[in-house]
């Protein structure tokens, strides 16, 4: 435990030393801060926290949605579909993990969740609705809103597997967003970043009073989190 800690206050050290101050930077130096971080013994997922002035509570200002990272996140993504016929073989084709209906839903009643994105046909759904007590708690059930139940299988598990990830407000108000592997060339780790804070902007519920962004941070797995100006990140949203 004290090693844990000592690390984590060098890696405090190096944070502060990289930005220099307390208070919010331009994404881009955040994101170089948080790679200059003694790295781990495995590749760090990077990620992005976002405080929303929302209430999710409310239906009107749950945010969520979807977006497809520029550079993808790094990361192998096991994609079941659920679908029967010939859009089975669609979403085999397109290079779908785990293909199936029935016996899919009676596995995972089961207790196996072993896959990270779950994608149905609307003509199915009658039964997989019937895993909403499973896979809802693990943000792993099909809806139409995050592009999931589609009739469109190869399209959507091409997106899913090659980078397109799902964001949804927690009912802290904040937003978890993965964006890539800390091995990423900077450059490539801002566009990604980028992609999902502007989307995050246009997802910005209509009743959502006063300031919208209130907090972003970057971190690395291992890291502790750096604050971004969101100034900074309105004004890249709008260029």
């Amino acid at each position: 435990m004290a090693k844990s800690g000592k690390r984590y206050r060098g890696a405090a050290e190096a944070v502060g030393k990289a930005v220099g101050h307390e208070g919010g930077v331009e994404l881009a130096k955040a994101i170089e801060a948080v790679k200059a971080v003694p790295p781990a013994k495995f590749d760090e997922t990077m990620e992005l926290a976002v405080r929303l002035g929302v209430d999710p509570k409310q239906a009107d200002q749950m945010v969520r949605g979807t977006v497809s990272l520029p550079h993808g996140t790094g990361k192998s993504v096991r994609v079941l579909v659920f679908a029967k016929g010939e859009k089975e073989k669609e979403a085999q084709e397109a290079g779908a993990d785990v293909v199936g209906c029935e016996d899919l839903v009676e596995k995972i009643q089961g207790g196996w969740t072993d896959f990270d994105r779950a994608i149905a046909t609307p003509d199915v759904m009658g039964q997989v609705g019937r895993l909403g007590k499973v896979l809802g708690p693990r943000g792993l059930m099909p809806n139409p809103k995050s592009g999931t139940v589609t009739f469109d299988i190869a399209r959507a598990v091409r997106e899913f597997k090659g980078g397109k990830i799902e964001f949804r407000v927690e009912k802290a108000g904040i937003i978890h967003a993965p964006f890539g592997k800390k091995s990423f060339p900077a450059a490539h780790l801002v566009e990604n970043a980028s992609a999902i804070l502007e989307a995050l902007l246009r997802a910005k519920p209509a009743s959502s009073k006063g300031k919208y962004l209130k907090g972003v941070s970057v971190s690395s797995t291992m890291s502790p989190g750096v604050r971004v100006d969101p100034n900074s990140v309105q004004a890249l949203a709008k260029t």
